[in-house]
């Protein structure tokens, strides 16, 4: 069960069939320079980097992101997101290239339009010239339609995911424990490991229940759950995935779309996603490495720290919306000490070249 969690079961990337230079250095290398680039937002000060903080692993410390405006929830964190089928907390995109689409032309974050996106792109000669080595020669905006557009604001967005999935998870303490396991090494399982972390493992894996979907190598399921969460102060509960499936099938830039490389359309997520009344309130599980510097959390940054998420759980309240999947757990306070002295162990060093 712990090798079942452990980063080396982690599987090798899986390829993206929708984005042709997902995998390609070059991309990616352009993909950071844009991620990095506040030019890409209407007032000139906000880039994909103002939210997704590489000191906050890619997160930014607050309840809701503040960019040109302020979103309507909290930014997640972007580390080994290319392993996910479904992107947001909603799972409104079903790519990493088409969620990068997103925020560009939300009034609240980048606020721009794609004919300035693209602009950009044209004026500048140095992203020009690598834009053309990848993609092939710009078109003239004055002739071009929209679907020249979108084309060119797509590919756009496949490079920044092409920088995206080379931001990965790395080795935790966790992980090291789990290897002494391996090595049937106890003294160096000693040394790694309290007992209070050893007793908080053992209840995450069995009495709190945490493996019912924070399970895997990177500890989420990657589905949707309803688990209870009260509202934001101000804010009507939020239907959530019920609403983002909805929106996902519709997106233009959708893996069936016309944007999509993928010429087989290989898309079976969308052919069997779930669609049902039973997602209203449902969010999408987070990863639960990394969560250090990464408070508040939840879907709209309510709760504010782990121990405060532990208690949430614990007494498992009736959902405001929907129905709270999550049952009771019964923990002591010690218990639920443990539990978050093993939560910390997951913390591990996240690195980018940011020029």
């Amino acid at each position: 069960m712990l090798q079942s969690l452990w980063l080396e079961s982690l599987p090798k990337l899986p390829p993206d069939p929708s984005n042709a230079v997902a995998d390609n250095p070059a991309a990616a290398e352009f993909g950071r320079q844009l991620f990095f680039d506040a030019r890409l937002s209407a007032n000139g000060d906000v880039s994909c980097a103002t939210c997704h903080q590489q000191e906050l692993r890619f997160t930014d410390g607050l309840q809701k992101a503040q960019a040109t405006g302020t979103t309507a929830r909290h930014t997640p964190s972007i580390v080994g997101t290319a392993y996910s089928p479904w992107q947001f907390w909603d799972g409104r995109r079903d790519s990493q290239w088409s969620q990068a689409l997103g925020p560009l032309e939300d009034t609240n974050e980048h606020a721009t339009s794609r004919a300035q996106v693209v602009n950009l792109i044209t004026d500048d000669p140095e992203y020009r010239a690598t834009y053309e080595s990848l993609f092939g020669a710009l078109p003239d905006w004055s002739d071009s339609d929209s679907v020249m557009l979108n084309t060119a604001f797509a590919n756009i967005g496949k490079s920044i995911a092409a920088f995206e999935r080379t931001v990965l998870p790395t080795k935790s303490r966790f992980d090291e424990y789990v290897q002494a396991i391996v090595d049937h090494d106890a003294d160096r399982q000693r040394q790694l490991f309290s007992d209070d972390e050893v007793r908080g493992l053992r209840l995450f894996i069995g009495k709190a229940n945490c493996m019912q979907c924070h399970n895997g190598p990177l500890f989420t399921n990657h589905e949707f759950h309803n688990t209870g969460v009260i509202s934001f102060p101000g804010d009507v509960p939020d239907t959530a995935r019920v609403a983002g499936v909805r929106e996902v099938m519709a997106n233009e830039f959708n893996c069936r779309g016309l944007y999509s490389d993928d010429v087989e359309l290989r898309c079976a997520e969308l052919d069997f996603a779930r669609t049902g009344v039973e997602l209203i309130g449902a969010f999408k599980t987070p990863s639960l490495r990394n969560l250090e510097n990464t408070e508040p959390f939840m879907h709209k940054g309510q709760i504010g720290t782990i121990a405060d998420v532990l208690n949430h759980y614990n007494e498992a309240p009736d959902a405001m919306i929907g129905h709270n999947e999550a049952k009771p757990l019964g923990l002591d306070k010690r218990e639920l000490g443990q539990i978050e002295a093993f939560l910390k162990t997951l913390a591990a060093p996240v690195f980018v070249e940011t020029s």
